[in-house]
């Protein structure tokens, strides 16, 4: 079982971006430098809004031709889904695997009515290699990261859910920890959590004496050079 965080810490992981935590990655862990991101650009319905910190919920979902189940044994599975989505840790991510048309989506998986029953059942986003709809409309606070938009949901239904995904180039597990934000979606291994937080700050001090150079009304080169080897020696 994933290890679950304070919200002291998710908060904490929140304060940065998740290019700054890809960044944290590289030197707490780095085994992780080629994996474990969306390597393909996402849409994100609220660029505006800080990151979010979440535990995901997988699914894969398909729209192109109608569910093999009936309606009693699909109306099951569902509520089947809204109960794994209910019981995991919270907050929760939404993972979701478009099936038949992976990059971009053919018809939407989330709308209005999605966001409000997943932000009901304790989740704060979405991370989707298919399309989404209605992102004017989604419940306050709550983020998506989509492959694109479409009007229609299609034959909308969820053949699997617990299971493991790739969104995006990402591969992901019930449960992994997502960071997320306009740039992308990452996980970050719960035991390194904090030493991101702690890698996380020290970059930025250290990145602040780049900008703070670049920025001096009588900037030279050799500003830069003293700052850019003074950044490196603490590599």
């Amino acid at each position: 079982m994933t290890q679950q965080l304070s919200e002291a810490d998710l908060a904490a992981l929140a304060n940065y971006d998740t290019p700054t935590v890809c960044n944290a990655l590289e030197r707490v862990a780095p085994e992780r430098r080629g994996y474990g991101y969306t390597r393909a650009h996402l849409h994100c319905a609220r660029p505006a809004q800080p990151p979010i910190v979440g535990y995901a919920r997988t699914a894969l979902y398909r729209t192109m031709r109608p569910s093999a189940l009936d309606a009693e044994a699909q109306s099951e599975q569902d509520f089947a889904y809204f109960d794994y989505v209910s019981a995991g840790p919270r907050p929760g991510v939404v993972v979701f695997q478009d099936v038949d048309a992976p990059g971009h989506g053919t018809a939407a998986v989330f709308g209005e009515v999605m966001s409000y029953m997943h932000k009901a059942m304790g989740c704060i986003g979405l991370v989707t290699d298919g399309a989404v709809r209605d992102m004017e409309a989604f419940v306050e606070g709550f983020q998506a990261l989509s492959g694109g938009v479409a009007p229609s949901h299609g034959y909308y239904h969820i053949p699997a859910f617990g299971c493991e995904v790739n969104v995006a180039g990402m591969m992901v597990q019930s449960g992994d920890l997502i960071h997320a934000d306009l740039h992308g979606a990452v996980i970050i291994p719960p035991e390194h959590a904090q030493a991101v937080v702690e890698a996380s700050a020290a970059l930025l001090q250290r990145e602040k004496v780049i900008i703070d150079a670049c920025k001096k009304p009588d900037f030279t080169v050799a500003d830069l050079k003293t700052a850019w080897r003074g950044l490196h020696a603490k590599s």
